[in-house]
């Protein structure tokens, strides 16, 4: 399968926070969800990617192509849309587009002006009237406007109201149809990712945890839930990560046709949201493995 992006052995180290040899490869033609607890290093390996930082070790390749090496051929066939977006506070949309639109060799005006329509926003209205909102909405008009082959997304749906956040996945849906194009998306509103991802990595304390297909989690992940003491030394190995409560005992198992065929008459097993995958690794702690691919 063809790469999109491919990183490996990546290492940021910073006062209070390391990002520590990080491996995986984004695949062409679908959308990766980058998950973990806030502080994982989620953004680090954005800007990472964006070379908008500086690695200390590692090698990343968007396109195939070195992206420090090859920075400007590569951001020209990227669509960015930050957490927080920086413009000019001052200058209005119109004015701002004919300032960045000129740096893509793809730049589509029509295309642009029709998504301000689209999303609502005035032209003339200057950058620094915008809510938040409104803010993420021009960054993704503008990523939208060039043809990119890669959109990746910091956080995009944070401040959106929720009938704009199902058109904005919608629209990504929409871009997915040709196979040429992929998504990077980093968030912490799983939710997001269940409705609409094909591929998800989860990072944790710097480190990589898993990377997985959805449609893996779908048939060999899950949520097991038994009574209190279900839990022993000798069936402990199943689990990835586990808590006890007052109703009884909840684990993620990354095998459920095993413990159906060894546990069936003891548990019930529920399919696992994105968060239940991040919750429970994290849970797991010393008390269970962590799966790396």
């Amino acid at each position: 399968m063809e790469n999109v992006i491919e990183i490996e052995s990546l290492r940021k180290t910073y006062k209070d926070f390391i990002l520590r040899n990080v491996s995986f490869a984004i695949p062409k033609g679908y959308i990766t969800g980058l998950i973990g607890p806030n502080g994982a290093g989620k953004t680090t390996i954005i800007k990472l990617i964006m070379n908008l930082i500086r690695r200390d070790e590692g090698t990343i390749r968007v396109f195939g192509l070195d992206n420090k090496k090859h920075e400007v051929e590569v951001k020209d066939r990227i669509g960015f849309v930050y957490d927080t977006p920086y413009f000019y506070e001052d200058q209005d949309l119109l004015t701002l587009m004919r300032s960045i639109g000129p740096f893509y060799s793809r730049w589509n005006e029509k295309q642009f002006l029709g998504l301000l329509d689209r999303f609502g926003l005035s032209r003339k209205k200057r950058f620094s009237a915008l809510s938040k909102g409104m803010k993420t909405k021009f960054s993704l008009a503008l990523a939208l406007s060039h043809d990119a082959d890669l959109i990746i997304m910091d956080e995009p749906t944070t401040g959106l109201d929720p009938l704009f956040r199902r058109e904005f996945l919608e629209m990504l849906s929409e871009i997915m149809q040709s196979e040429e194009k992929s998504v990077l998306f980093s968030t912490h509103i799983t939710s997001d990712l269940d409705r609409i991802a094909d591929h998800v990595i989860l990072i944790e304390d710097g480190e990589l945890r898993c990377s997985l297909w959805k449609d893996e989690i779908q048939e060999k992940w899950g949520i097991v839930k038994a009574r209190e003491d279900f839990i022993t030394s000798d069936n402990k190995h199943f689990f990835r990560g586990w808590r006890k409560h007052q109703h009884g005992f909840e684990a993620l198992t990354s095998d459920v046709p095993v413990v159906r065929q060894q546990l069936s008459s003891e548990v019930l097993i529920d399919k696992p949201t994105l968060e239940d995958l991040i919750f429970f690794m994290h849970k797991g702690g010393d008390n269970a493995q962590t799966p790396r691919k």
